[in-house]
């Protein structure tokens, strides 16, 4: 007799069909298929749609208002991302041709900022008061000696970078002394000082800024001159003035235009010593104003900014520099919240 281990049965056989069998009926039960979930997003927005159709009939204005700020928003976010985007694309095309802008090679700003206008046919006597045209508060003995100091310190420490150019920044801001601006004037000192012996280094690299009504102008005005000039913005931005100012543009003006302050620099030299004391508190209340009114464009500072335009000349910008025009359209006690190509 052969005997055939469970293991190896050559045929196996079920004693009852696969399933729940029902031994009093003696029929199989089918297992239920597990159901499987489906996606109906037909069915999903019809659901939300009935939900806030409920929602409306019981409090239509909350629904009502609810709807309009979600639309609110929206538009915002869009219109946001939009400009970013405009504005970026306008920056890479416009590098795109970087090698049409005479100074496309220049990276850093040296900027002199401009305190008066020279008025002298000659310029034998650049560090004499009465070459300048001075308002009664700068007519101090040594003053125009200050001016000439600010016009060196700029060419100097232009001479040592290689990848800067300097401006020369300030408008035509007296009338009394005809239709010449600080700039001009101070480009002229320079050439007329034979560039205190840097011509070769540093007069193909210095040009003006001939718009800037104020020191807020004076900084944004040739950011956006930098622009034209060489296709882009700074990399570092260096300014000259008066040692009393430098709070002023390193804290008000510079965190106005969200500049970072790492590649933010200050020169200064020093007040004539008969001038100083009243400088200092004049400083005091200019830097109070800008600490209400950064962007200068209401009361005081406004008219007196308007004071400075006695031929009412055109400003061309932000014509050259279109990626930072809300800057320049931007009125505000806080700092500009746009994008901005160096933020």
């Amino acid at each position: 007799m052969i005997n055939f281990p469970f293991t190896d049965s050559p045929k196996s056989f079920h004693a009852y069909p696969r399933g729940d069998f029902d031994l009093e009926s003696g029929t199989i039960k089918r297992g239920r298929k597990p159901k499987t979930s489906s996606y109906h997003p037909i069915k999903m927005f019809k659901s939300i749609g009935n939900r806030i159709h409920y929602y409306y009939k019981l409090h239509p204005l909350v629904v009502f208002f609810i709807c309009l700020a979600f639309g609110v928003t929206i538009l915002i976010v869009l219109s946001f991302y939009e400009s970013h985007f405009r504005m970026m694309s306008s920056y890479r095309k416009f590098n795109m041709n970087s090698d049409a802008y005479p100074l496309a090679k220049i990276h850093n700003l040296v900027m002199v900022a401009g305190h008066s206008v020279y008025t002298s046919s000659s310029c034998e006597k650049v560090d004499k008061e009465e070459s300048w045209f001075l308002e009664p508060y700068q007519k101090h003995p040594g003053q125009a000696a200050t001016f000439v100091a600010h016009i060196q310190q700029g060419v100097e420490i232009t001479s040592n970078d290689v990848e800067a150019l300097l401006l020369f920044s300030g408008g035509e801001t007296r009338k009394d002394a005809g239709p010449r601006s600080e700039a001009q004037s101070y480009w002229m000192v320079a050439e007329s000082k034979g560039w205190f012996g840097k011509q070769e280094d540093v007069r193909s690299r210095a040009l003006t800024e001939e718009h800037a009504r104020d020191s807020y102008e004076n900084l944004l005005f040739s950011v956006c001159r930098f622009r034209e000039l060489t296709g882009k913005y700074p990399s570092n931005i260096t300014v000259i003035g008066y040692d009393f100012k430098e709070e002023r543009f390193v804290h008000l003006h510079r965190s106005a235009i969200r500049f970072p302050e790492t590649r933010f620099f200050y020169a200064g030299t020093p007040a004539s010593l008969t001038s100083r004391e009243a400088a200092l508190k004049g400083e005091a209340l200019v830097r109070a104003q800008f600490q209400e009114d950064p962007y200068g464009c209401l009361g005081s500072l406004r008219r007196k900014k308007l004071g400075r335009d006695p031929f009412h000349r055109s400003i061309p910008y932000p014509n050259g520099c279109p990626e930072i025009e809300g800057l320049f359209r931007y009125c505000g006690a806080v700092p500009y919240p746009g994008s901005l190509p160096w933020a």
